[in-house]
């Protein structure tokens, strides 16, 4: 039985292959160059983003023609933010007089190319991934003579090793690199370094990253470069996942460049995913790749990606939420962030309540029933924990706070870190580990609102009962001032208005639970030059605050997620065209978002320039988001 489904199973891999290789194009191949990666190793700069999918701990990037090495630069460790090598495999040719230069150099979905040229002929390198250990090389040249395979320079501390035809290389971190070149390569080594000798035409090298302890998960058996068929449908696998990517999102009547833009937000979403490791239960996307503070992940940064991927890759948008409810506190809680190293979780906070929306968005495009009896209590436990432990005088209205009492805790729970109606802030205790500021925030409870209109939805649908009682007051007429025509935080005190206009007013719009009275009086701010109808719209701080700072993390700039909440408020309220015209102003304005720029964390309101965290994850999501709604 076993035999006859190899056979089968060889057999498809092979129909697949004369499939594709008929194939005249993939959607992908129309987006070159799409985001620049370019960096040769150097102490004098840093590196600020790598080529990397399916989850894998490594990265690689496009050698600088400036600083040419002939071939891919790393892998770089993800986890030990450091190079392995400048270059594991750099191809020259065996009479090494003869100079090779670069030609071109490419970065489409899912694979890194780059071309070079000698007075022998032309050398075409292609580098995909395999799964999340496993990268393939195919190289190809016109050389009349063989090509040498070597490595350019090992990083302090690697021992090298030969086995067969591999070359096994061992970092002091206790990563290990195995490279598997074609079984009839000639291969030799040193202390210093390897040098194989290849005299095929059209071949492929094989990269294993892995620890020792999981190197049973890396099986050595497959060995790739000595099975040219298959690697070359794994080539063509490849190919047709990121395809399979790019169908589900993008649109026939969108021009090229917002495509471009939401190509860019799939790719920077997925080199973000990191998987399954040691803290980290499930598999999940990470804020940025390119930072190394950011290598865990945080609790709304989740629910927003999640969103967003659920259209693309709806089992990885799973798994990511199911991350951090591994972590799903006793008491119901869901705390700010996990690392694959446990102890530097932070406990110290949550996170804004969007955790049913993910689950539910996931469902919209899943209809997995099973997924939502999943998530169901441990989201009503979540959805209970804010009134158990961020109401402070149990009137229905909660608070953002924090485990410890301190109020730079609390800022981090409400996620607009040090935003400018923070700035009088105190911080009153609720319970032995439960702390509020003594304001009441509008964005919270608009959260928590709309959480459980969605947790009225879910248990409808799997026909479980809802034990959370409705919340007693009416949110938006609670929070929103007549006088200003806008939502405000109140003081616990005396509950007068915190008069500090900010992104959180736009989130009873986003939520759909304010007035069409209400959306009519905000709208003149929304229209304001000098309040959110800034060069790029609907900053978080309104620009006529004389502590507005357009560069100055939550106190003026944009963020993306903030911006589509703005933006998605006024498509609930019917302003369809203003709502257009505002996210032709995001894709056309933010610096090198049409261009090879990555996408980053946050932008600069008045002129559209670049700020912190390049390939930002929920940045690139709400891309998507508008990208989606645009002109519907």
């Amino acid at each position: 039985m076993k035999k006859i489904y190899n056979k089968i199973k060889l057999l498809t891999f092979a129909l697949l292959l004369v499939g594709c290789n008929n194939t005249q194009s993939y959607i992908q191949e129309q987006y070159p160059n799409i985001i620049d990666i370019e960096y040769t190793p150097t102490k004098k700069e840093r590196c600020t983003g790598w080529f990397t999918d399916q989850g894998a701990w490594m990265g690689f990037t496009i050698p600088s023609t400036k600083q040419w090495i002939n071939g891919f630069c790393g892998p770089f460790s993800l986890e030990h933010r450091t190079w392995i090598a400048d270059a594991v495999v750099n191809v020259s040719l065996k009479n090494k007089e003869l100079e090779i230069l670069p030609e071109s150099t490419n970065y489409i979905p899912g694979e890194i190319q780059i071309v070079s040229k000698s007075d022998e002929g032309t050398i075409t390198q292609e580098l995909f991934f395999v799964d999340n250990h496993t990268v393939l090389i195919h190289i190809q040249s016109t050389a009349n003579q063989p090509l040498t395979l070597s490595a350019k320079n090992w990083d302090e501390g690697v021992i090298l090793a030969k086995d067969q035809n591999k070359i096994i290389a061992i970092h002091p971190s206790g990563e290990i690199v195995r490279i598997v070149f074609p079984e009839q390569t000639e291969i030799s080594y040193t202390e210093e370094n390897y040098e194989a000798i290849c005299n095929n035409k059209d071949f492929f090298v094989e990269i294993n990253h892995f620890y020792k302890k999981n190197e049973n998960e890396v099986s050595s058996k497959n060995n790739y470069p000595s099975q040219l068929n298959k690697a070359k449908y794994l080539k063509e696998e490849n190919k047709l996942r990121w395809n399979n990517y790019l169908q589900a999102v993008l649109r026939d009547d969108m021009p090229k460049e917002y495509n471009r833009i939401a190509v860019k937000s799939v790719i920077t979403l997925i080199s973000n995913w990191q998987s399954q490791k040691e803290g980290l239960l499930h598999d999940g996307i990470v804020p940025s790749h390119a930072v190394g503070y950011f290598m865990g992940y945080w609790a709304w940064d989740t629910w927003k990606i999640a969103v967003a991927m659920a259209k693309f890759t709806p089992q990885l948008a799973k798994d990511q939420i199911r991350s951090m409810f591994d972590y799903q506190l006793l008491d119901g809680m869901v705390i700010d962030c996990i690392y694959s190293d446990p102890e530097e979780n932070n406990q110290r906070d949550s996170k804004p309540p969007l955790a049913a929306w993910a689950v539910y968005e996931v469902f919209k495009q899943t209809n997995d029933t099973a997924f939502l009896k999943e998530m169901y209590y441990p989201l009503v436990s979540y959805h209970k924990w804010w009134y158990e432990k961020r109401d402070h005088n149990q009137n229905g209205i909660c608070e953002f706070g924090s485990t410890d009492g301190t109020l730079e805790a609390a800022a981090w729970e409400s996620g607009m870190d040090n935003a400018i109606r923070y700035d009088n802030a105190k911080m009153v205790q609720n319970g032995d580990d439960a702390w509020s500021m003594d304001q009441e925030s509008v964005d919270l409870n608009a959260y928590l609102a709309f959480e459980y209109s969605l947790l009225e939805k879910i248990a409808q649908i799997i026909e479980q009962p809802l034990d959370i009682p409705q919340q007693p007051i009416d949110i938006a007429n609670y929070f929103f001032d007549e006088e200003e025509g806008y939502f405000f935080d109140r003081k616990l005190s005396d509950g007068s208005f915190v008069k500090e206009f900010g992104s959180d007013g736009y989130t009873p719009f986003w939520t759909n639970i304010a007035t069409k009275e209400q959306m009519d009086k905000a709208i003149v701010h929304f229209q304001a030059p000098d309040k959110f109808a800034t060069y790029i719209p609907f900053p978080t701080a309104s620009a006529d605050n004389p502590k507005f700072m357009p560069n100055g993390y939550w106190r003026g700039p944009i963020w993306l997620d903030q911006t589509y909440f703005g933006i998605k408020g006024l498509r609930n309220y019917g302003y369809n065209e203003l709502a257009d015209t505002y996210t032709k102003q995001v894709f056309d304005r933010l610096d090198g978002l049409t261009g090879d720029a990555p996408i980053h964390e946050n932008y600069d309101t008045h002129t559209g320039g670049r700020l912190k965290a390049p390939h930002f994850s929920w940045s690139a999501a709400h891309l998507l988001m508008l990208y989606e709604e645009y002109g519907k």
